[in-house]
């Protein structure tokens, strides 16, 4: 009865939040809109200078460059998920954000998040199994083993963010709206629900250990299992490029599973929201930036493709 009724009175007051951003610094606020600008774009025209390269390289269709082009599809729209409403949020004093508007950037935050931390999992499962067991590797990693492990990491992401994402906001919302953060993540969105969370704190908690401590451990253990195979190699050359590869993707992983792992594994956090921003800054705004240079730099393959892909261009341009 009555309670009930106070409730959906409480709940249908909060129509729209209120992101803040980096409101408290309105002094950087202008060098830091100017800075993830062009952040975003260079992600943007990164990944999709792989995702082409890729594709029109008929040579570089098997999965270590199949995995990278999904990668950069992901990367591409998880920063396209959060980065154009951030620079939304850097403009204005107090942006407002819809009840609707954020369920779609919380769903889509955690669609493509979940399936990169898969994928980043698949990939370092692919590099493992053509460096610890190259004569087995075409049939470890076919392609049907290939798109299953795609499939997974895409329908895994789905799935999870349908789940999360309508269990969030079928909590009641009441009293404030104003979401200190720089978009709607889980855990920033449920500091403004009042109601009992421990349940979703239990699924929040498995849900982090499943979905990024564990690719991430075993993505530890491939490279730990890569890394004394290079050290068996001959050769001093082959060995220091392939350590140091090695060394650039357990970077740019570490970087995305712990600071991803530690804004999801404490929903309502003792962290202060500075520290709360900086570390969803480091997966939303570093990796997507990062990951394209360090995966396809580090390649021999992926340079030669560039370069074919800039000679097409180029001629394309002067004919």
């Amino acid at each position: 009865g009555f309670c009930t009724a106070m409730k959906r009175q409480n709940q249908s007051s909060v129509v729209e939040f209120i992101l803040l951003g980096f409101s408290d610094f309105p002094e950087l606020q202008d060098k830091i809109f100017g800075v993830f600008l062009v952040i975003y774009l260079v992600t943007l025209m990164g990944n999709a200078i792989i995702i082409a390269a890729i594709l029109l390289d008929q040579t570089l269709h098997i999965p270590m460059y199949l995995f990278l082009q999904n990668l950069s599809v992901v990367e591409v729209s998880f920063s396209a998920a959060i980065m154009p409403e951030m620079l939304v949020v850097l403009t204005t004093e107090k942006t407002t954000i819809s009840f609707v508007g954020c369920f779609a950037q919380m769903y889509f935050i955690l669609v493509f998040g979940v399936n990169e931390c898969f994928l980043l999992g698949a990939m370092a499962y692919d590099r493992f199994a053509a460096i610890c067991h190259p004569l087995t590797y075409p049939m470890i990693m076919n392609k049907r083993v290939f798109v299953k492990l795609v499939m997974f990491s895409w329908v895994s992401g789905i799935m999870v963010a349908t789940l999360q994402t309508s269990w969030v906001f079928s909590f009641p919302f009441c009293g404030s709206n104003v979401i200190n953060h720089i978009s709607c993540e889980t855990p920033a969105v449920l500091e403004l629900v009042c109601a009992d969370i421990s349940l979703f704190e239990i699924y929040a908690f498995t849900g982090t250990i499943l979905i990024i401590l564990l690719p991430f451990v075993l993505i530890l253990l491939s490279y730990l299992r890569i890394l004394f195979a290079i050290l068996k190699m001959p050769s001093t050359t082959g060995r220091q490029k392939a350590f140091s590869t090695c060394a650039s993707h357990v970077t740019s992983v570490t970087l995305f599973y712990g600071t991803a792992s530690m804004t999801y594994l404490q929903p309502k956090s003792s962290y202060s929201p500075v520290t709360k921003k900086l570390m969803s800054l480091a997966y939303t705004l570093l990796t997507p930036l990062l990951n394209p240079l360090i995966y396809s730099l580090r390649n021999h393959e992926m340079k030669r493709a560039l370069v074919k892909l800039w000679r097409r261009a180029v001629v394309l341009h002067t004919v």
